[in-house]
């Protein structure tokens, strides 16, 4: 099992407690891009153009994790 899915395998067994850092590796290991300029939300852009805001301030709800790791999946 490599990392990128141990990482969201991770996340979907335990949706709290995650920092928009480690969201932004799940996201770079499947190839989806981000932009966070220093806002309150980091956003989420896949290649077809789909995004998804999550609020970047900590901690991360978890509604915004399972929206993420749903998010990654359909990807």
């Amino acid at each position: 099992m490599n990392t990128s899915v141990k990482l969201l395998s991770a996340m979907s067994n335990n949706p709290r407690d995650w920092q928009i850092s480690q969201l932004q590796t799940a996201a770079k290991q499947h190839g989806i891009d981000w932009r966070h300029e220093g806002g309150s939300h980091c956003v989420f852009i896949t290649a077809d153009g789909r995004t998804l805001p999550v609020p970047a301030h900590r901690p991360i709800k978890p509604i915004y994790i399972k929206k993420f790791i749903a998010f990654v999946k359909r990807g």
